[in-house]
């Protein structure tokens, strides 16, 4: 489902740029300051004096302490392997600089204050072992305080206060990310001014930051950093205002910037890359294909980029053009997450459904960013069913515990949170009595009706597009699609659409379709989920045998009435077979969600 994400377009994400607000100095009421230092120096005595307190008087037992001591050894590699598989956050069996930027990302408070912590223990301990040297206590000439605080802390306080600290912090050290050089000459003469009005910018001033920008681009046209500067606070603008237009000066603002001469490479490639992003938010697909294109062009070994352009090869349904990228993406890198989850996500879409499977599966258990999508469980899952492979539902659990799925059954990805689940319904349940009354009544004129056009295309209607047949032959006839009419369908079952007109739950359901559905003996259609919850499917039995026909929902099954209206949500998981020996007919109608507001019929996106 590929649908406008512009200001201006219904049902579009809406993007939040971040704010930082810049505190003001200090206690209004001019309080003394004291500096980290200072903090660290009171913490420090204060460590110094508890510890010769501790030992002094007599407060822990000193020998038990050195036997301890004694006995403690530790192998950093065999601690490292025990204590930090369980931060493994990209599923590769180790802990690497990649898991901690996972780990940094969530937990910086945390660290910034173990950190800040570790400092002032480690400081106290030094000045200790200086005070204890001079103090005339034998069990002070023989241990260091180091041995005596570590000997006596219990294992979970060794890791909380030393372990864990100290760790973070060599690990934030190696994560930490390079900040990019987006000043060249020209731009570190005017630093001051660029300064000034990017920090108009980060405050939300954006029509003053707008204004400074221009100032400068007009006074310093050669400045890229000036016009990328005007460019951000246009797009900034663009937010604020919810603007198509505005965004369109900053799609060309940040093109400008990346082709001025002596422009840096770090800017080329920010400027870029925000470009192809608000191309894509506009929905403007072929010119963000262009933009990428011209990124990996100039920045060859950069895979991400190579993988942000397989996303805008599958976002025009190009699979073909994604796939290619994607395969050289895999020789240059063969473990990446994101393009095995993407390519996986290709070999399914061609119904190689088998040799999808690896790529999908280790994609996600990869851990990599941009593999955590419902989409990727979805196929992952649905291929397994497919080669039978019960594993399928551990991805499905795994997916609703990520949040992807309401739940293992229920498992459709464009949702309303809130509505009622369940899998079937009763006429009463869902408020439709009269849209089902007129179904049941003149269910021989819709048979009737659906019979001419079947016979007029000899026994079939449009084959099934949704490659959801294990086996046989199942057509359909559409009338309604996303709730509007399709083509001059109606004129060859006038009567059908005339009674169906006066429901506008029915033909006003843009996430859903009214349709005749015909399937052959034989035929055996997966186990599969619609693509939202806001809506409930009617079947309306029309020609049913007698025998072999049947559907599951969850773990329900029920069969068909020739005249009876079934119903059912299918976002839960759902399956039919037809082993009879002649065709079944229904009519097929959906409808919104009870719980759905007038309003929402309106303002939610079709599908």
């Amino acid at each position: 489902q590929r649908q406008s994400l512009s200001f201006e377009g219904g049902g579009g994400s809406k993007e939040t740029n971040g704010k930082r607000t810049e505190g003001g100095g200090g206690d209004a009421r001019g309080g003394p300051k004291y500096s980290m230092f200072t903090w660290f120096v009171v913490l420090g005595l204060l460590g110094v004096w508890s510890s010769v307190a501790i030992v002094y008087f007599d407060i822990v037992d000193y020998d038990s302490v050195i036997a301890k001591a004694k006995e403690f050894r530790m192998n950093f590699s065999e601690v490292l392997q025990g204590k930090l598989t369980v931060y493994d956050a990209d599923g590769d069996g180790d802990f690497d600089v990649e898991d901690a930027k996972v780990l940094l990302g969530k937990s910086t408070l945390i660290i910034f204050c173990y950190s800040a912590l570790l400092s002032a223990i480690l400081f106290s301990l030094c000045l200790t072992d200086v005070v204890y040297s001079y103090l005339p206590v034998p069990q002070f000439k023989t241990a260091s305080v180091l041995t005596l605080w570590f000997g006596q802390m219990p294992g979970g306080m060794f890791d909380l206060f030393f372990f864990y600290p100290l760790f973070f912090l060599f690990m934030s050290l190696l994560a930490k990310k390079k900040k990019p050089k987006l000043l060249n000459k020209l731009d570190k003469t005017i630093k001051a001014e660029i300064d000034a009005a990017d920090k108009l910018r980060k405050k939300g001033k954006v029509e003053e930051a707008l204004k400074a920008f221009e100032l400068l681009v007009q006074q310093y046209p050669q400045s890229p950093r000036a016009r990328y500067g005007k460019a951000q606070v246009e797009d900034d603008l663009a937010e604020k205002l919810r603007s198509n237009d505005m965004l369109q000066k900053a799609i060309n603002t940040y093109r400008e910037a990346a082709e001025l001469p002596d422009v840096t490479s770090d800017l080329v490639r920010a400027a870029l890359k925000r470009r192809a992003e608000r191309q894509q938010f506009l929905g403007r697909m072929r010119g963000s294909l262009m933009t990428l294109e011209k990124l990996v062009q100039i920045f060859p070994e950069d895979i991400s980029l190579k993988n942000d352009l397989g996303v805008a090869y599958l976002l025009l349904g190009d699979n073909k053009g994604a796939k290619k990228v994607y395969e050289e993406v895999l020789v240059a890198d063969p473990v990446n997450g994101f393009a095995k989850v993407h390519y996986g996500f290709i070999l399914k879409a061609d119904n190689k459904i088998a040799e999808s499977i690896p790529y999908l599966k280790e994609g996600l258990e990869s851990g990599e960013p941009g593999t955590d999508d419902g989409r990727f469980y979805f196929h992952l899952g649905d291929a397994l069913q497919r080669v039978g492979d019960k594993s399928a539902y551990y991805w499905y659990e795994l997916g609703h515990k990520r949040g992807h799925f309401a739940s293992v059954w229920q498992r459709s990805l464009y949702n309303v949170d809130g509505l009622k689940a369940q899998p079937w319904w009763t006429t009463k349940e869902t408020g439709y009595t009269d849209l089902v009354k007129m179904l049941e009544r003149n269910w021989k004129t819709i048979r009737d009706e659906a019979l001419v056009v079947m016979d007029q295309n000899t026994g079939m209607f449009i084959p099934e597009e949704e490659n959801l047949r294990e086996k046989g032959e199942w057509g359909q006839y559409t009338l309604w699609q996303q709730g509007k009419k399709v083509g001059n369908a109606c004129q060859a079952v006038p009567k059908t659409c005339s009674l169906i007109e006066r429901y506008p739950e029915a033909t006003g359901c843009k996430r859903g379709q009214i349709k005749f559905s015909v399937m052959q003996p034989g035929t055996h259609v997966w186990p599969h989920t619609g693509p939202t919850n806001c809506r409930l499917r009617m079947h309306l039995g029309l020609v049913i045998p007698k025998q072999g026909c049947k559907i599951r929902c969850t773990n329900e099954t029920r069969e068909w009435e020739e005249g009876k209206v079934l119903i059912f949500d299918d976002s839960f998981e759902h399956e039919v077979w037809q082993d009879a020996d002649s065709y079944r007919l229904i009519f097929i109608v959906d409808v919104w969600h009870p719980e759905l507001m007038p309003y929402q019929w309106q303002t939610l996106s079709p599908i």
